[in-house]
């Protein structure tokens, strides 16, 4: 099956760690997949206004599942996005504010939010995943759409929170894990493979098109839906399991190598 769309996730995966990527070399294989009429989609669970500032000049010729698939664009277009009921976000967010010690943002289709006690820390570590970040004096005061919450806390204590929202939050909101700390709440059924799906609905094209290249807990339903699945090397475990083959990690320019197989017809796209 020749390969149609390429999706990549962005943190641990097309960036490497100081948030950079080949530029040049990127470029240079972009230009070879318009060629070809292969689709490039990124898909992340950080906010559209972020993302698209990593490709600025390519911004309405690419494609993005943002938000963890809450968003999408398709070429500069919107596209889609979810929404929670009013009733729904005050019980998100009543149910963050029982841990007075728990800081979190609040995504909506217009900007995301955080409390104006937040600490700066917080709010300066959120602020490089969400470059329209507003400081609000309450939460249920939100005038927009909102379709995703955003916490960051030390590792060790992210299994326990997570089984916590998981019955707290049962059916209104699931939590994911997305590395680095980060733990965001998600729409059930809204997530990166369901973005993926209404841009190939749109194409008219099938998983079986697609590559998709992911390392962390929520690139997990993507990476199933394809069979040209591919892991990181700095994948967690559970991820490495899932994905049905590897590349380098994302210092070494993994995503990109996937990329250049893909237009070398080498293994194992030959």
């Amino acid at each position: 099956m020749t390969v149609k769309v390429i999706v990549t996730d962005m943190d641990g995966t097309f960036l490497d760690d100081a948030k950079q990527y080949d530029r040049d070399r990127f470029m240079m294989q972009f230009t070879q997949l318009k060629q070809r009429d292969i689709e490039f989609v990124v898909a992340s669970g950080n906010q559209y206004y972020q993302l698209i500032s990593f490709f600025p000049e390519l911004k309405e010729q690419i494609s993005f599942v943002a938000e963890n698939g809450a968003l999408v664009y398709e070429h500069g277009q919107h596209l889609f996005h979810g929404e929670l009921t009013r009733h729904e976000a005050r019980v998100v967010i009543d149910e963050l504010l029982k841990d007075t010690a728990l800081n979190f943002v609040a995504c909506g289709l217009n900007s995301a939010y955080v409390s104006e006690n937040a600490p700066d820390t917080f709010v300066n570590l959120m602020s490089k995943h969400y470059h329209r970040l507003e400081r609000v004096s309450d939460y249920h005061q939100i005038d927009d759409a909102l379709f995703k919450f955003a916490l960051n806390l030390p590792d060790s204590g992210i299994p326990q929170l997570m089984d916590k929202l998981h019955v707290s939050l049962d059916g209104i909101m699931k939590p994911v894990s997305s590395g680095f700390g980060f733990v965001d709440l998600i729409i059930p059924g809204l997530h990166k493979a369901s973005g993926i799906n209404r841009l190939l609905e749109r194409w008219q094209l099938t998983p079986k098109e697609c590559v998709t290249i992911g390392d962390s807990g929520n690139d997990a339903e993507m990476l199933r839906m394809t069979d040209f699945s591919f892991a990181m090397a700095n994948a967690g475990d559970a991820i490495k399991v899932i994905a049905r083959h590897r590349t380098d990690d994302n210092n070494h320019q993994g995503a990109l190598n996937v990329i250049q197989a893909v237009l070398d017809g080498s293994a194992p796209f030959n």
